[in-house]
Parts: structure tokens; C-alpha cells; sequence
């Protein structure tokens, strides 16, 4: 895809006359306001029709049907509760969460920021969630919707628990949420939580992924690393989650990296810590799907996460080798049409 793509100009106006004036967060929020009408029954049947392939782009991954190879990644929808307005705009799967054991706040505002140069985020939202079981009396109800999306389940580390205790805690959230899951995520890498990113390495991942597996029964599992891995513990990673029978991957999570941007280096200083995420993950993202897909078994699938902005961006994860796809950040700058262009350049 070319680094240049810009999104619709209408979209585009709309964001730098309106909505970036608004905190990120709370520009967020709004938009999910509106992703919620667009769930509503006659409005929802309207947006569905509009976002709907031309053709069958549908695959088959997890044992699971999937409408369109592109989902919305985790973050957007921590609660669950904007998965039939995503649906809706075409996403055909959403992963909710991160979800934790213990209901928590996150990390203090501001913890949002764009980088709009790069068409980037850098986030340090600290997995703001209402926990697990919170979310079980929606999901009991998503799971009777008429063409529902796939519906994957990002569980992490309560952070009121230390590391030493993190199987337990993870073992809690599967037992509570997986039953109501299409799949699972086991999420070690968000930079956001203090030691979470440790749980990666292969001594404390195998029994944590071992206990998490054994949870949640016949459950697809899968685990979801950070772009700053090297490309050997990616690779152990890899053939660690085959030997334990997992499903598959989902690569990649936010990067603590800050290389190679256009927005001032002051100005990347002055926001601080987080995940970066967006465009300039791109070519991070699509090197780690390689290095999986070298060392998996056919069959194994790996989801592609990290800088994917159009159609073209998803056609080169698949034909690399991806199972799915998913994004965020781009909804930020490309808007509620997003997904609905994606799928459109799919089915051409």
C-alpha cells in the first residue's frame, strides 16, 4: 500500500475542523455514541446493507466462520458494548477487552494522544475495563443476536496482582468469560501494565498459557504479542504456542518504539510513556506475521494486527500468510466508513 493513502476527504474535514479539538478520549467517546446508533434496528439495517460486501470475502479460521477477514482489534470495545454497531459498519469480528479479573480505572487522564503527522496513537489507557464478569450478562445476550459478529474475548493482568500471582488471576477472567467467547486472547504484552510484558518470556509464558488453556476447554485459544520481541523469541514464542496446541497468534500489540516519525521529537517527548500504534507499525507488523508464518504448521492461524489502513494493507496480510486481520487506530483517522471500504476493496 502506498505510506501516503489518505482517508475520505469529507471524513477528513470532519475530523480537522471538529473533531480534533476534542481530548482523544473523550472524542472517542463520542464517536462510540455513535457506533451505538448505528446498532439500533432500523438505523443498524440501513448502515449493514451500506458496509456489506459486493462478494463473498468471507474465510474460514478457528473453526469459526468469519463474513470478512477484518475484525476491530482489542481496545476499542472494553465492555462489550459496542459490538452490534461495529458489526453493522463491517467489521466481522471484535474482540473485546482487555478484560480483567478485577474491575479497575486504568491509569489517570490524559493517557490518549494522537500523533496525526503519522497517522499514529500512543496510548496508556492501563487496561480500563469493569472486569470480567461484568461483561457476562452482555455477551450472554450478544451471542443470540442475528448476525452477531465472531466474538473474541482479550483477557490481561489485573494490575493490583502481582506478577507472581498473574496465572491465577488470568485463570479467573477464562473461567468466567470463555464459554460466552468465540475465542480467547491471552494479552502479555501491553507496555501499559508494569511487568505484563515479562509474562512473554518462554519460562513464565508456558505455565501461564498452560493453566489459561486448560481453562478455557475446547474454547480457541490464542496469544497475543508485542512488535519489540526479536525476531528469535518470536520465533520460540511460535513453536511454544504450537506445542502447547494453541489456535494460533495475534501480532501485533502497541510498540515502545519511536523511531522513524514525522511528528517533532519534542512534541513525542512531551506526551511520555504508552504503546504507539497506528501507520508507522506497518512494516514492524508485517515482519513478525513472516517470522510466525515460517515456524507454524499449516492450519496454524495467525491474526495481523499493527498499521493497516486499507484494503490493500489487508490483501498483503493475508498473501503473507494471515489468517485475519485486524485494526483500530485508522478508525480514529479514517472514520465509521472504514470498514466498509475495506471490504468493498476486498470483494474488487
Amino acid at each position: 500500500m502506498n505510506s501516503e493513502a489518505r482517508p475520505p476527504a469529507l471524513y477528513a474535514a470532519a475530523f480537522r475542523f471538529v473533531l480534533r479539538r476534542f481530548d482523544p478520549e473523550t472524542a472517542h467517546h463520542l464517536g462510540a455514541a455513535v457506533i451505538r446508533i448505528c446498532g439500533w434496528p432500523l438505523i443498524g439495517n440501513i448502515v449493514r446493507a451500506s458496509s456489506a460486501p459486493r462478494t463473498n470475502i468471507s474465510v474460514d479460521a478457528l473453526g469459526l466462520h468469519f463474513q470478512t477477514p477484518f475484525g476491530m482489534a482489542a481496545g476499542f470495545d472494553k465492555d462489550a458494548r459496542y459490538m452490534r454497531g461495529l458489526a453493522n459498519l463491517g467489521f466481522g469480528h471484535v474482540e473485546i477487552g482487555t478484560l480483567t479479573a478485577q474491575a479497575q480505572l486504568g491509569n489517570e487522564r490524559p493517557r490518549l494522544f494522537r500523533l496525526v503527522a503519522d497517522y499514529a496513537l500512543i496510548n496508556r489507557m492501563g487496561f480500563n475495563n469493569q472486569g470480567a464478569a461484568a461483561a457476562v450478562a452482555r455477551l450472554t445476550k450478544i451471542r443470540r443476536w442475528k448476525n452477531r459478529p465472531v466474538i473474541g474475548v482479550n483477557i490481561g493482568k489485573s494490575r493490583v496482582v502481582d506478577v507472581e500471582n498473574a496465572i491465577d488471576d488470568y485463570v479467573t477472567s477464562a473461567k468466567v468469560i470463555a464459554h460466552l467467547a468465540d475465542y480467547v486472547a491471552v494479552n502479555v504484552s501491553s507496555p501499559n501494565t508494569p511487568g505484563l510484558r515479562g509474562l512473554q518470556e518462554i519460562d513464565q509464558l508456558r505455565p501461564l498459557l498452560s493453566a489459561v488453556s486448560q481453562a478455557v476447554g475446547s474454547t480457541p485459544l490464542l496469544v497475543k504479542i508485542a512488535p519489540d520481541l526479536t525476531d528469535t523469541e518470536i520465533t520460540k514464542v511460535t513453536k511454544l504456542a504450537v506445542d502447547l496446541g494453541l489456535a494460533g497468534i495475534i501480532a501485533t500489540n502497541t510498540t515502545l518504539s519511536r523511531d522513524g516519525l514525522k511528528t517533532p521529537h519534542a512534541a513525542v517527548e512531551a506526551i511520555g510513556a504508552g504503546g504507539l500504534s497506528g501507520r508507522p507499525l506497518k512494516e514492524r507488523a508485517l515482519e513478525v506475521l513472516k517470522v510466525i508464518v515460517k515456524h507454524a504448521p499449516a492450519g496454524f492461524t495467525v491474526v495481523s494486527v499493527g498499521g493497516v489502513e486499507t484494503a490493500e494493507d489487508v490483501r498483503a496480510r493475508l498473501e503473507a500468510g494471515a489468517s485475519l486481520v485486524q485494526g483500530y487506530s485508522a478508525f480514529v483517522y479514517w472514520g465509521p466508513g472504514w470498514a466498509r471500504g475495506i471490504n468493498r476493496g476486498l470483494s474488487a
